[in-house]
């Protein structure tokens, strides 16, 4: 990295919350935020209706009040994805908080795994039904359509740019606001990643690779539907939720810096199946690696994981880490078991978490794994992002002295 990146804002929305008071009360919290979700009625053997439901993230009801309260202040949002609307509403925040004016032109990426998933689930079944497409099916679908409904939002000329690299998407925005702040082409980005996958279709997709969290027991607060980061699972647990998150970019180590960027790091690994990781996860040993730079890895307090919940994605993280680290690995924790998997959202929600521990000076822990000696103090702490097809990123947090 070519010099330190200040943070100068942070705002999100998602199952925990929408405040960063709200989402860290959340997290000093040991229940999960997922909720069980109806997806259909089938026939049983005795030709009853049955309810098939899965668990998911989703927003409190009183959030999903704010996002149709935005689509219904403007005309023109009425017809807008879910992931658009999640961008918008946090961005705002974000720039509020940032003190950021329009005028200012600064750039903005935001990235989604999936894009705006039910609407084109809707007008797709729409064209089967009557062989006709909607007049707005085609551009509120594309991806570009996020970052331009947010510039459009803010008022700002600067750059936009819109990409989904699965799972690594958030993390991929934020390599690009670094890599422009870098080339002197701007000084101030605005990045973030936003997705709603949580539909009937994008769910089956998830259990068509056997990923997804079986409903096999009772929801409650102390049984957990994820079990992200639990070694012993002999089941693969991952759960999908919604949500957005987004982060104000600035040149330097400024003053109102809520964390620095220290490190980052990125790297590819060559497939061998469409969904594959290598055993030892080689693509996040090299992301962690760069993103150390010159720093020893005993130097790393706390590392924000992936860990999705699967049997093998989990496994080879820890196996990667355990390469990396050797005999010290640092406290090791993830949120997908409290919020799910919102896929291209995902990385920047972990940065999210690193930030409020930085903030606090406390660790978050997985209440259903094995004890871990927590740091006397957290000063620097590693996240990690990865996608389908080995796309990892790996950034290195500081806290702001």
């Amino acid at each position: 990295m070519n010099q330190l990146i200040s943070i100068t804002s942070l705002a999100s929305i998602s199952a925990l919350g929408n405040n960063p008071q709200e989402v860290w009360k959340n997290y000093l919290s040991d229940n999960h935020f997922l909720i069980e979700k109806i997806l259909h009625q089938t026939k049983n053997d005795n030709s009853k209706n049955t309810n098939e439901s899965v668990f998911v993230g989703q927003l409190s009801l009183e959030n999903q009040k704010k996002i149709n309260d935005l689509r219904n202040s403007d005309s023109k949002y009425k017809n807008l994805d879910d992931t658009v609307l999640f961008a918008i509403y946090v961005s705002r925040i974000a720039i509020k908080n940032a003190n950021w004016k329009s005028n200012e032109n600064f750039g903005v990426n935001f990235g989604s795994s999936r894009g705006a998933t039910k609407l084109f689930e809707k007008y797709h079944q729409e064209f089967l039904e009557t062989q006709q497409s909607s007049t707005l099916s085609s551009p509120t679908t594309t991806l570009g359509n996020i970052s331009s409904w947010v510039a459009h939002d803010l008022q700002t000329s600067g750059p936009e740019i819109s990409h989904s690299i699965t799972c690594s998407t958030a993390l991929h925005s934020l390599l690009n606001g670094i890599a422009w702040i870098n080339s002197g082409m701007s000084n101030r980005f605005i990045v973030g990643g936003s997705e709603a996958p949580l539909t009937h279709f994008t769910i089956a997709q998830m259990q068509a690779l056997k990923v997804y969290a079986k409903h096999s027991f009772n929801l409650n607060s102390k049984n957990y539907p994820c079990r992200a980061l639990d070694l012993n699972k002999t089941k693969n647990t991952m759960v999908l939720g919604e949500g957005a998150a987004v982060i104000c970019l600035e040149k330097g180590e400024v003053e109102h810096a809520v964390a620095i960027i220290s490190g980052v790091g990125y790297a590819t690994e060559i497939l061998q199946h469409n969904t594959s990781v290598t055993a030892n996860a080689d693509c996040f040993q090299k992301s962690m690696k760069m993103a150390l730079g010159t720093i020893s890895p005993d130097e790393i307090d706390a590392i924000v994981m992936h860990a999705p919940g699967t049997i093998r994605g989990d496994q080879s993280e820890i196996n990667a880490i355990s390469k990396v680290f050797c005999s010290k690995i640092p406290f090791l924790t993830t949120n997908k078991w409290k919020l799910g998997h919102t896929f291209g959202a995902s990385g920047l929600l972990s940065i999210e978490l690193a930030i409020l521990m930085l903030q606090h000076q406390k660790v978050v822990a997985v209440p259903f794994i094995s004890h871990q000696s927590k740091p006397k103090s957290l000063k620097k702490i590693l996240v990690n992002a990865v996608g389908f097809g080995g796309n990892a990123v790996s950034v290195l947090l500081t806290k702001k002295l």
